[in-house]
């Protein structure tokens, strides 16, 4: 076999286990393989990645094949935006990732999450997520912002300034507070609907 091959096994192998992971109604990897969109528009964007990247020639394919997943999935991630291993994509519906966008290893969206643009530069203007983060249902990222490793966006969130590693951001416009205990001490977030926060 191929090394090429072996890698894109590799790859979605783990894109299967880490919606296992996330995922509690998740019962087996042929289930989470055959009938999770979040996980079919990841292996898609991965495909329209490589033919983003190869020549500018192929960039019409790209988007051709990011147009499909998106209609097949109502997940859009432009063909432009750099994903690390092991994203999982909750429901997904509506989730939006702009073509300059990076993403770290293990990070988790809910849907209706929009990492987006504020500007109409050409050069970087979406947001840098490290490892880990996780983006809680409705929540908007924008502009060319860095979120740090293990940082938790609530739902609903309006984040527009950077999160430092560890930073929980709630509220419209968000708010970032500081847990007191180190991540590897929390308990996981499997809700971030949790992290809302009512203002009269």
């Amino acid at each position: 076999m191929p090394s090429s091959l072996r890698t894109v096994l590799a790859t979605a192998r783990e894109d299967v286990a880490a919606a296992r992971r996330h995922d509690p109604a998740a019962r087996s990897a042929l289930e989470v393989a055959l009938l999770y969109p979040g996980v079919h528009a990841v292996w898609a964007h991965r495909l329209a990645h490589r033919l983003w990247t190869v020549s500018p020639v192929l960039h019409p394919l790209g988007r051709a094949v990011s147009q499909l997943a998106r209609f097949a999935t109502g997940i859009e991630i432009h063909p432009g935006a750099t994903i690390g291993p092991r994203l999982f994509i909750d429901h997904g519906m509506g989730v939006v990732i702009g073509e300059t966008a990076v993403l770290g290893a293990d990070v988790m969206l809910y849907h209706g999450s929009t990492l987006g643009g504020r500007s109409l530069s050409r050069g970087k203007r979406h947001p840098t997520l490290g490892d880990r983060v996780t983006v809680g249902a409705g929540a908007k990222i924008l502009g060319d912002i860095t979120i740090g490793d293990d940082a938790s966006i609530g739902a609903n969130a309006v984040v527009v300034k950077d999160v430092p590693a560890t930073g929980v951001a709630i509220g419209v416009p968000a708010v970032v507070r500081i847990p007191t205990v180190a991540p590897r001490d929390r308990l996981p977030v499997e809700d971030p609907s949790e992290l809302i926060e009512y203002m009269i």
